[in-house]
């Protein structure tokens, strides 16, 4: 499909709009916006008005934000209204919260009574909660009613295709005492209750929960949206699937950067659509922090100068100990930073978790072991040692010091993401180059300590 979409953005660039609408029309409209993104603003707006008013919205809520806004800044604000009214409540909601106060002041006017307290509500939400990513989009009835009146009130309410799902069933005061699916309320006798088909057990969210925990309610229990409440039970809004798949991937976004000590920012922006100055201030902070740490390991082999003069070949090693002692570390942490999102796994269960990390790289440390062993004798049998030594006996020394290192660092990786989680911190910021520094300094440690210590240096 990239290389069809690509072709269509060369055949945009020779030829009129006029000429590209019969091909446009009959792409999806996901397809479409893919094709005029790249082009400028002014070109776009005259595409859309080939389409209905509900398909230009739905075009330019298949933008990223940044590109909206552009719009917005483009043309006149009554030219604008129509098509930030009839974006899905959650998409416009976003997008009013990305605008300044300014912006916010000047569109108001131009919306509708209705569109406008439903945005200004939506947007009194903060966006980590259920409130802040929940749509108004919905159907509801009433217990009491026939399922002929029910099904003309679904019309009435008319929410779009793709949340019609499932029908809340609420009482005269918004109060949630059930659902219905489209199912039931299809193959119901018109004369039937709704009280006779209505569903009384429900999973729902709270309006001020966070949005991380309502995506993962909706990948466990397999909904295709879910109810949100306020305090009073009463049906506020609904998070709908697709709603909860954008969550999870802007936190394994965030979570990934802080994992690999990037600075995350509040808005999610394209990779080139980001300046080279502010990737650079993403990374500085911990690049430079954790170059500052590292001073620790010169000062550790500086402290052991006179080691390694005696015995060169300790510092041939000393790389292969570091790796993979940094290998281990990390990949610990990301087995245990993945076990804490997807909830498998709690703080208070730390000494299992640790004690198993333990055991799993006790087994790593005996192969990795055998093998260092045997890269010493492979790599060095011709190099020159002092005369009171082995090569046998450096091959063991070094072999056990890396051992030692693999355990340690599997224990380190594994146990820094809980702490960070025990004291209410984000376990993905006890990052990838924190772990690597922090096993690279206890590295040093193992391994001078064992060699002098075995070797009686």
């Amino acid at each position: 499909m990239k290389g069809g979409v690509e072709n269509w953005i060369i055949l945009s660039e020779k030829q009129k709009i006029r000429e590209l609408m019969p091909a446009l029309q009959k792409m999806t409209l996901v397809e479409v916006a893919e094709v005029l993104d790249p082009l400028e603003e002014g070109t776009i707006l005259e595409a859309l008005e080939f389409f209905d008013a509900e398909s230009q919205s739905k075009i330019l809520s298949h933008f990223d934000i940044r590109r909206q806004l552009a719009f917005f800044q483009k043309i006149s604000k009554s030219r604008f209204a129509p098509l930030f009214e009839n974006m899905a409540s959650d998409d416009r909601c976003d997008l009013f919260q990305h605008m300044s106060q300014e912006e916010q002041a000047a569109i108001l006017p131009y919306l509708s009574k209705e569109a406008r307290e439903d945005v200004v509500r939506l947007s009194a939400y903060p966006p980590e909660t259920a409130g802040g990513i929940m749509s108004t989009d919905f159907a509801t009835v009433m217990a009491t009613m026939s399922v002929e009146s029910a099904m003309a009130k679904v019309r009435r309410d008319s929410p779009s295709k793709k949340m019609i799902y499932y029908i809340y069933v609420v009482d005269n005061r918004m109060k949630m005492v059930g659902f219905i699916s489209l199912k039931d309320l299809i193959m119901a006798s018109p004369n039937q209750l709704i009280s006779d088909i209505l569903h009384e057990q429900f999973v729902s969210t709270h309006v001020d929960e966070d949005r991380e925990i309502v995506a993962k309610k909706i990948e466990d229990y397999d909904l295709l949206a879910i109810p949100v409440l306020n305090n009073a039970g009463q049906l506020v809004g609904i998070v709908t699937q697709d709603d909860a798949i954008e969550v999870i991937r802007a936190e394994h976004t965030e979570d990934m950067e802080k994992f690999m000590g990037i600075m995350t920012e509040s808005a999610e922006h394209d990779y080139m659509q980001t300046s080279s100055m502010q990737h650079f201030r993403k990374r500085v902070v911990w690049i430079v922090s954790l170059a500052a740490v590292g001073i620790i390991s010169g000062m550790i082999i500086h402290r052991f100068e006179s080691t390694l003069e005696a015995l060169i070949i300790l510092a041939l090693y000393m790389p292969m100990v570091a790796d993979t002692g940094g290998n281990s570390g990390s990949q610990a942490a990301t087995v245990i930073v993945r076990a804490l999102a997807l909830g498998q796994i709690s703080p208070k269960q730390w000494f299992k978790i640790v004690f198993k990390e333990f055991k799993i790289s006790s087994m790593l440390a005996v192969c990795l072991g055998v093998l260092a062993f045997l890269k010493v004798l492979f790599l060095s049998w011709e190099t020159s040692i002092p005369s009171e030594y082995t090569l046998n006996q450096l091959a063991f020394v070094i072999s056990l010091a890396l051992s030692l290192q693999v355990v340690s660092a599997t224990c380190i990786g594994a146990g820094l993401p809980l702490l960070v989680k025990r004291f209410g911190g984000d376990p993905a910021v006890a990052a990838s180059p924190a772990i690597t520094t922090v096993v690279d300094i206890t590295g040093l440690l193992i391994y001078f300590t064992v060699t002098v210590t075995l070797l009686g240096l």
